[in-house]
């Protein structure tokens, strides 16, 4: 931090006074260095804690900036998880900006301090196995993530420091969410709801209600998930805090489209869209693509298989939940519009048997009519499902369209990372 000199003993033609005054000269320059260095700490504080307000504030541009200026402020090993905060607000920031280049210089810079301090340090502590573990986070290993996030939270707990271990616990959650072990998350989120009664930790609390909602909505728990992000929107309120808004709306407006109530899902979509300003890419494009899938008044039938739900456009939606047969006929046509299938064909690809008229008549009738009863408009001739001289046929001229897979919204996040993952 100061520099390291050398003063001699005098040489024959160098006076004591002259030594003397030498020394006095270098010290002050010590002296001087070490005072800027105090300085220059207390200066990039300041940025940091600017650069926090900005990002809670939701101003990405300004938090980039005061992130940057607090880390060329800081020092190694001194400042060491002073500056990995830093790469880790600005991967987070990158990634909400799209900007890849950027987030994965930071991901490597990070990389590099965790290994460098876990070269030169003596013993490694609660704070350094939860950088580990984000680090693993950034490069998507999910399951080393996980053990490091453990190995942090069983150091934390013994060396009592219960804002690490409400972030081990919220970390391990989130690790063990990417991971689809959700009873595990949930475990987790249940013992750091317990421990955020003691401490007063606004923004983590609305993340932790974030992500339950999350959670509850892989499981299609949808009233929780509600409630989940209901709670998450209060809590974020009270701490002023607006950079989670738009994400929560987009979760609400998941929910909703689950549910089939699909205006529902637009209106909260459009909201979403509303509270996040133009530097908030990732989240535009994932709103875009969810408004996308559902938002086309021209689609007659909208066919959701992973919920079993059809939303008929006069009609509404119609739950298929108990009518596995008849939603399987339904996607067997509508797949193929314009082709037709006859009995022979229907019992091979519905009932898996080859087919017998005794048995497959009857069955194929009574099915079909059951199905034209839930998802013809009433008071019209038939305007899906088609009887010709081949066979059904699923009518070519209507507009159908499928419901896209959860999954296939699912791109990679840069950093894999969330926004409102703590830091």
């Amino acid at each position: 931090m100061g520099k390291v000199m050398e003063i001699n003993e005098p040489e024959n033609n160098v006076s004591s006074h002259d030594v003397f005054m030498a020394k006095a000269e270098v010290l002050r320059e010590v002296d001087l260095q070490g005072e800027n260095a105090e300085e220059d700490k207390m200066i990039g504080e300041g940025y940091y804690r600017l650069a926090k307000i900005y990002y809670d504030k939701a101003d990405l541009i300004n938090a980039e900036d005061y992130f940057l200026k607090a880390l060329d402020k800081t020092i190694y090993p001194r400042d060491s998880f002073a500056m990995f905060k830093c790469y880790g607000f600005l991967i987070r920031v990158y990634s909400e900006m799209l900007m890849e280049d950027e987030a994965e210089k930071y991901i490597i810079e990070a990389e590099k301090l965790v290994e460098l301090f876990q070269k030169d340090s003596g013993s490694l502590n609660s704070h350094f196995f939860y950088n580990a573990g984000m680090v693993k986070t950034y490069k998507g290993e999910f399951n080393s993530a996980l053990e490091n996030f453990t190995l942090s939270y069983q150091k934390a707990q013994k060396e009592n420091e219960p804002e690490l271990i409400a972030k081990g616990l919220y970390a391990m959650a989130n690790a063990c969410f990417n991971l689809e072990k959700y009873t595990d998350a949930l475990s987790y989120l249940m013992q750091l709801d317990e421990l955020l009664q003691i401490l007063t930790k606004g923004y983590l609390k609305g993340s932790m209600h974030m992500l339950l909602g999350n959670i509850y909505k892989e499981q299609e728990k949808y009233a929780e998930a509600e409630k989940s992000y209901e709670y998450a929107i209060e809590h974020l309120q009270v701490k002023n805090c607006w950079n989670l808004l738009g994400y929560i709306l987009l979760g609400k407006g998941r929910v909703a489209k689950r549910k089939g109530e699909y205006n529902q899902a637009l209106m909260l979509f459009k909201i979403a869209s509303s509270t996040a300003n133009c530097n908030f890419k990732r989240l535009a494009e994932q709103i875009e693509e969810q408004v996308e899938d559902v938002n086309d008044s021209s689609v007659d039938l909208y066919l959701d298989r992973h919920n079993r739900i059809i939303h008929e456009k006069s009609l509404g939606t119609i739950d298929f939940k108990h009518r596995f047969v008849l939603l399987e006929i339904l996607f067997l046509l509508a797949r193929n519009p314009g082709s037709a299938f006859n009995k022979e064909d229907l019992a091979k690809s519905i009932w898996k048997d080859e087919y017998n008229p005794l048995i497959h008549d009857k069955l194929i009738y009574t099915s079909i009519s059951r199905l034209r009863k839930l998802i013809e408009p009433k008071g019209s001739t038939r305007k899906y499902i088609l009887r010709g001289k081949d066979g059904y046929t699923f009518n070519p001229r209507v507009n159908a369209r499928f419901h896209k897979e959860e999954t296939s919204f699912t791109k990679k996040v840069i950093g894999n990372v969330e926004i409102n993952a703590p830091v």
